[in-house]
């Protein structure tokens, strides 16, 4: 079996003018991402998602990759990534390179699957799972004035018992935003809050003090992803544990987080750690360091369902069935056509659970009308 076409397809979508949302650091009205799609002389195809714009990463896939693609067995996936740390010299620590090599990774990783007729979580070493606790990524900050209350009270009525909050915008307007989030969400959920990296230091203590009454689950990027000694400083002076690694890429960079804990939970996102190959690497340095692993997904369908299969596969280290712990999947509840049309099954987080696909590779078949709708080249 030998690949014999890649292509990459960028998609985007646009909000309305005024329908903007965002994070503490600002709005945004454009999703955009790139899908790369590769097809083997069996006539096996298989996707994956570089999470990075359109121009971009077709430019990466088509100059850098798909020559040397074309007639390697899928098989040989685990070469693509230190390949792109060798060759070509000095670029393969850059983000939109390591999104490619996450998109093709994945889809090689779809192919394999199909072939041996398993699930990926499966090929990865997992044991049989069946279904994941989602947690709602909401309560963004909008260009438009609406209650702050309403997304999370919409989270809880659609089955959510979890749920992450974008904070960061100053100590009292964190606060507000917490208190009212645990108070919809109610004593027992898991809440977790996302800064985005907007503060220093001394800025993220005096927040992360001020909510702790309100049981946070973990803080996500409480200071820029580059600042490390921030991340050690607030480690050694709260007690909420910290999370990172959305903005990280590659095994060399999350070992610099792993290494003597500088946070507690690592968050790669597969279609930009380097993919499924990179990804269990990630999890198996930090499970040495007893971090634990959370994929980050702001994806589409693509990106989701990998997210979704690496997870299941994670270990459960060093927990028995004596010490319950979730493991939670991030599922965004923005409005992301990209994530919610591109399938002809989409993933479904309502209840309280997801479903793990059990087909195989990545279990997933995309909706032909929706991909060539959102088509941006």
């Amino acid at each position: 079996m030998e690949i014999t076409d890649v292509q990459a397809i960028p998609l985007a979508h646009s909000l309305p003018d005024g329908q903007g949302l965002g994070d503490a650091r600002g709005f945004g009205t454009d999703r955009g991402t790139t899908l790369v799609r590769l097809e083997t002389d069996d006539g096996a195809v298989g996707w994956g998602e570089a999470f990075a714009p359109g121009p971009m990463a077709t430019a990466t896939v088509e100059t850098m990759f798909a020559d040397d693609l074309i007639g390697m067995d899928p098989f040989e996936v685990e070469s693509l990534a230190e390949r792109s740390y060798t060759d070509p010299y000095h670029f393969g620590g850059d983000v939109v390179v390591q999104s490619a090599v996450s998109a093709l990774d994945v889809a090689c990783w779809d192919i394999i699957g199909q072939h041996v007729g398993r699930p990926v979580h499966r090929l990865l070493g997992g044991t049989h799972c069946e279904e994941l606790t989602p947690y709602a990524s909401t309560m963004y900050f909008t260009e438009s004035d609406r209650p702050i209350e309403q997304p999370i009270r919409e989270a809880v009525e659609e089955g959510f018992t979890a749920a992450k909050i974008k904070i960061g915008a100053g100590l009292e307007s964190d606060v507000e935003r917490v208190r009212t989030a645990r108070e919809i969400l109610g004593e027992d959920a898991d809440l977790m809050v996302d800064m985005n990296g907007n503060y220093r230091p001394h800025q993220a203590l005096e927040s992360a003090r001020a909510i702790e009454e309100f049981d946070v689950t973990w803080i996500e990027e409480p200071v820029p992803p580059e600042n490390l000694s921030g991340y050690r400083e607030l480690r050694k002076k709260i007690d909420t544990p910290i999370a990172a690694g959305e903005a990280h890429y590659g095994r060399f960079e999350f070992k610099e987080l792993i290494d003597d804990r500088t946070v507690d939970i690592v968050q790669p996102n597969l279609g930009r750690c380097g993919g499924l190959s990179e990804a269990r690497l990630i999890a198996g340095m930090a499970s040495t360091e007893n971090v634990a692993v959370r994929p980050h997904i702001w994806n589409s369908a693509v990106g989701l369902a990998a997210a979704v299969q690496f997870a299941a596969s994670l270990s459960s280290y060093p927990h028995t069935r004596n010490v319950p712990e979730p493991m939670l999947i991030e599922f965004d509840r923005s409005e992301n056509p990209l994530r919610s049309d591109l399938l002809e099954s989409p993933f479904d987080p309502s209840g309280g659970s997801i479903d793990v696909p059990q087909e195989p590779g990545l279990g997933i078949e995309i909706d032909q009308d929706a991909l060539e709708r959102y088509r941006s080249d």
